[in-house]
């Protein structure tokens, strides 16, 4: 009887470890979200090197895994495509990350990744009336890649509590509306357009000023008191959790990307260049900006207490965290982040 037995149990242990085995496989694909501007940088830089590829299949897997690559214009929509479990890895603002952080304590868990880069955000404006936050009025409209939820809304929050007093500190959300860098700078450079002011980030911000009559009224670094994060990533626990081959890769993949703005500036402006199809820049601007000491890519976050501290004292977060790494996953918390 039990030499009976005892195959039929080796064959069902096998079944059962089998089972478990692709009940715990990792992802078949990958989706990660980029933006518009040199911010996308080291995401367009790993994409057009196939460099998330290359890790993953130096990470052994054990099956193929796609990696897709899709863009958007702000990171309240990455949010979206975050819960909905549409998107793998979010490259956006302090801001959306710190909602999201807050938001899915309970369940999903989001938490950052790594920041991407540390980039000046000027505020742009064509009217000649306007030298300060202050001189704002309710003609005029400020474009941002998202109102309330980007890095650009939070900071011109920072600003008007400044100015006006921290009870006010939203006085000029109802002059925001919602646009893509791009769409944005056009905007502002068209003179019958309502849109007068584009609070953005770098190529756009740089390139605004070369224009006749833009002129700058406010850059982050003065609302943070220095370099501050323009970008971070970020995904959900239970994904890094349950594809530990596949975080680790992306991890890999996205140290050489760094690495390779840092020390190949000429070329990545060529791959900047050739993978967005921007006219608007040429390659040796693009390679003087990326020079600019005030734009480092980096995967240290910097200035981010300053914004989430911010954002909890008044009630856009329900909870901030004690320090910056509490946001961030543990790979990263060795870094003199700030």
């Amino acid at each position: 009887m039990h030499s009976v037995l005892r195959p039929l149990r080796l064959v069902l242990s096998a079944v059962l470890v089998a089972a478990g085995i692709h009940a715990h496989a990792e992802v078949g694909e990958v989706t990660l979200a980029k933006q518009f501007g040199i911010g996308s940088l080291t995401f367009i830089v790993m994409e057009h090197e196939q460099l998330y590829e290359k890790a993953l299949a130096a990470a052994n897997i054990g099956h193929p895994v796609k990696v897709r690559w899709v863009k958007f214009t702000g990171g309240a929509a990455m949010n979206d495509a975050i819960l909905s479990g549409d998107l793998s890895f979010a490259l956006a603002g302090v801001g959306p990350l710190a909602t999201m952080w807050a938001k899915t304590r309970d369940n999903l868990r989001v938490m950052g990744v790594c920041a991407a880069n540390s980039m000046p955000m000027l505020l742009n404006t064509r009217n000649p009336k306007v030298t300060t936050v202050r001189d704002f009025t309710s003609k005029d409209r400020i474009a941002l890649p998202g109102v309330k939820v980007s890095i650009q809304a939070i900071l011109l929050e920072m600003a008007a509590a400044k100015t006006f007093g921290e009870a006010q500190y939203a006085k000029l959300d109802p002059l925001t509306t919602t646009l893509s860098h791009a769409d944005g700078m056009a905007e502002l450079l068209s003179p019958n357009s309502p849109v007068d002011s584009h609070f953005t980030s770098p190529p756009y911000s740089y390139l605004e000023l070369e224009h006749p009559g833009i002129h700058t009224v406010l850059n982050s670094y003065e609302i943070l008191g220095g370099p501050g994060t323009l970008n971070v990533v970020y995904t959900t626990t239970r994904f890094r959790d349950e594809n530990p081959g596949v975080y680790k890769a992306f991890l890999t993949a996205f140290r050489q990307a760094t690495g390779f703005i840092n020390e190949h500036r000429r070329e990545a402006a060529k791959v900047y260049l050739e993978s967005t199809k921007d006219k608007s820049l040429t390659e040796d601007g693009l390679v003087k900006m990326l020079a600019n000491p005030d734009i480092r890519y980096t995967m240290t976050p910097e200035g981010t207490m300053k914004v989430v501290s911010f954002m909890h004292a008044h009630g856009r977060i329900p909870v901030a965290p004690a320090v910056w790494s509490d946001m961030f996953f543990p790979e990263v918390r060795d870094l003199p982040g700030s």
